[in-house]
């Protein structure tokens, strides 16, 4: 299967994360998407894991009504980027926080059941409804992404490589990858090095565990943004269309539309930029709605000093 065979219609699903903006009134930017103003950062110091100082990649995620005896609302994944890196949580009630950080951190270490590796990091949540399960996409190292699962969303096992360099010729990076329900099936995107420049790519699967098939040429090009590096990508459903929202090396974040087939390549420019605080450098959005109100969680600063903030739209 090819990019422009991938997948027909608009289905619409908040369960594995995918990103559906419920306030268009508040649109302000390309592709509709809402002002965002810096309301705090996710993540009080000090913390009790914090081998490198710095975190990247933070994915929210509502688990409320998924499981029983949750320690919050929301799940906050995250996790160093330097070695060793670990997949740590934090929880809150809600989306402006505080978030607790979770006492057994990291709960995926660079010790991993099949092998050891120098780190692990950029996590990505999915729930399976039909698993019952959340499954956790993950990097370790950076030319493997892996899986495992886990039933309450702290203890997770079964890691299990699911995609590599070797699958993708011309790779010499598969990394950062989140997973989306998408028109029946779960679609992955995820940053490839081709070149030495950093793209958009994606892939696909029945169930978001196996069965993956992945396209052999960018979904994003950075050219396009007149850019040489693009990452942490995130995708989002809104005006009937499909879009992917993404960082660049300029430190500002982009949205563009991929359409519901995943066969375009609109790009739309920028969509929220640094102010002082973040200095120089906004990230890897994920994306949540909490009471009507949308937020966006993401890192800032510098690639390897960065923290993970709070931005609320509106």
């Amino acid at each position: 299967m090819n990019r422009r065979s991938l997948i027909k219609g608009a289905a619409v699903t908040g369960a594995a994360g995918l990103f559906v903006s419920p306030r268009a009134a508040q649109a302000a930017g390309p592709a509709g998407m809402p002002t965002y103003t810096y309301l705090r950062d996710a993540l009080t110091m000090p913390l009790r894991y914090n081998p490198t100082g710095e975190f990247i990649f933070p994915c929210i995620r509502g688990v409320y009504d998924k499981i029983s005896g949750a320690r919050g609302r929301y799940y906050l994944y995250y996790a160093p980027h330097e070695k060793p890196g670990g997949i740590c949580v934090a929880y809150a009630n809600s989306l402006a926080g505080p978030f607790t950080e979770y006492t057994g951190n990291p709960v995926i270490d660079n010790v991993l059941p099949s092998t050891t590796v120098s780190h692990v990091s950029s996590p990505h949540v999915t729930w399976i409804p039909s698993a019952r399960q959340f499954y956790l996409y993950y990097h370790g190292e950076n030319t493997t992404t892996r899986v495992a699962r886990s039933s309450d969303g702290l203890t997770f096992r079964d890691e299990t490589p699911i995609l590599s360099t070797r699958l993708v010729p011309g790779l010499t990076e598969t990394s950062y990858a989140r997973v989306f329900a998408h028109s029946g099936r779960y679609v992955m995107v995820y940053m490839g090095v081709l070149n030495g420049k950093r793209h958009i790519y994606h892939g696909w699967s029945p169930n978001g565990w196996d069965q993956w098939q992945f396209a052999q040429t960018p979904l994003i090009n950075p050219a396009g943004d007149g850019l040489t590096d693009i990452s942490g990508p995130h995708v989002v459903v809104r005006n009937g269309t499909t879009y992917v929202a993404y960082h660049g090396n300029d430190g500002r974040m982009r949205i563009t539309e991929v359409g519901n087939s995943f066969d375009r390549e609109v790009h739309l420019g920028a969509f929220h930029t640094p102010v002082a605080s973040d200095n120089g450098r906004v990230a890897a959005p994920s994306f949540g709605t909490d009471g009507g109100v949308e937020y966006m969680f993401y890192e800032a600063g510098a690639r390897l000093n960065a923290r993970i903030c709070i931005a609320r739209a509106g």
